[in-house]
This record gives C-alpha cells, sequence and structure tokens, in this order.
C-alpha cells in the first residue's frame, strides 16, 4: 500500500505541474494574441491615415474620383489617336505635376506619426486608348505612359527622380480594359494617363 501511495502522490503531482504549465501557455496565447490584433488595428489605422493624406494632392492638379478611388489629373492629357507622343502644350504643366507628386511623397514618408512603420509608396502611371480601328492600343497605352516617365526624367534640368528607397514608379497600359470613364460620343476622351498613388505599409517597428 505504501508504494501505491507513493505513486499516486507523484502522478498528481505531475498532472498538477503539467495543469500549470497549460494555463501559463494559454495566458501566453491569449496575451500574444491581444498585441498581434492591437498591432492589427494600429496597422489598419495608419493605413486609413495614409490614404486619406495620399487624397490630399494639391486641388489645382488633381481630382480624386471617390467612385473610382484613383487620382485624376484636372488638365487632361489628350494624345492623338495611335501615338504616345506629348503636345508640347502640357509640357509645363506635366513638370509641376511631377513635382507635385514628389514633394508630397516626400513629406508624408518624412512624418513623425509614420516614423515606425515601412512605408513605400506605389506611384502607377497608368496609360489608357480608346476603342477604335488601330490594331496595337495596349501597346500604345503602355508608351503613352512611359513617355510621362521619360518626361519626368530626361526633359528637364531638374529631373524629377522619385527616390527608390521610399518610392516604386510602375509604368501600366490598360489599352480599352479597366475602369473607362467615357463611352459613346466621348470614347476618344479614353485616350488619356491616369495616376495612383498607394501607400504600402510593412510592419511595426519595435523602438
Amino acid at each position: 500500500m505504501k508504494s501505491n501511495n507513493i505513486f499516486w502522490i507523484s502522478y498528481s503531482d505531475l498532472m498538477t505541474s503539467l495543469f500549470f504549465i497549460m494555463l501559463v501557455l494559454f495566458v501566453v496565447t491569449i496575451g500574444y494574441l491581444q498585441f498581434q490584433k492591437q498591432a492589427t488595428e494600429k496597422q489598419l489605422k495608419k493605413i486609413e491615415e495614409l490614404q486619406t493624406a495620399v487624397k490630399r494632392l494639391p486641388e489645382n492638379y488633381f481630382e480624386y474620383q471617390p467612385q473610382y478611388k484613383r487620382f485624376k489629373l484636372r488638365n487632361q492629357i489628350q494624345f492623338d489617336r495611335g501615338l504616345a507622343d506629348i503636345k508640347p502644350m502640357y509640357i509645363d504643366y506635366l513638370e509641376k505635376v511631377g513635382k507635385s507628386i514628389n514633394d508630397t511623397i516626400q513629406k508624408l514618408s518624412a512624418n513623425e506619426n509614420y516614423k515606425n512603420f515601412e512605408i513605400k509608396y506605389l506611384v502607377v502611371i497608368e496609360g489608357m486608348a480608346s476603342k477604335d480601328p488601330f490594331p496595337d492600343n495596349f501597346k500604345l497605352s503602355y508608351n503613352r505612359a512611359f513617355s510621362i516617365y521619360k518626361l519626368w526624367k530626361n526633359k528637364f534640368k531638374n529631373s524629377i527622380l522619385f527616390n527608390p528607397e521610399y518610392c516604386e514608379i510602375q509604368i501600366s497600359g490598360s489599352g480599352i480594359d479597366g475602369i473607362r470613364e467615357y463611352s459613346g460620343i466621348n470614347e476618344y476622351k479614353n485616350q488619356q494617363i491616369l495616376i495612383h498613388i498607394v501607400p504600402k505599409i510593412g510592419k511595426i517597428l519595435e523602438k
């Protein structure tokens, strides 16, 4: 009987120890999940703040279209059918547009509110085309976007260069697809460019 009592006492101690280990692991897990939840909520809040800040691009150059969630230049850059050349009348305006985007991103990147976040910005220059007999509208739309990029990089004395440490440029052509604003007799107005600025937020950097 004595040996049996010792066995049951040892077994009881073992089960008690296991219970406390499981309890500690449970508490740690709950704490970790709560931390993750708080971090996620904080990230979402920062993303919303960034999206709001990005929408504050100078209104004399940009118009935000909430129904499409995108920016449009107030002065439309119109291309001739089948061509990707930028007309001289738009050159000065596009220089101001490029500098405005660059200045806005630099200010956001230097904002103390976002210093503990890994944030980069994706600037998408999207070329478009109208539905017409031109045989290669997708390539044409890309070339239109690329012409804007080349203008910013090469045309001006002080080139408009976006710092790759916090800004990525993407050139795209949607051809006759995508969200189209014009149709019917105004179809030709789709021969334009759109600019998308998307903040890309990384992890929280612990201090």
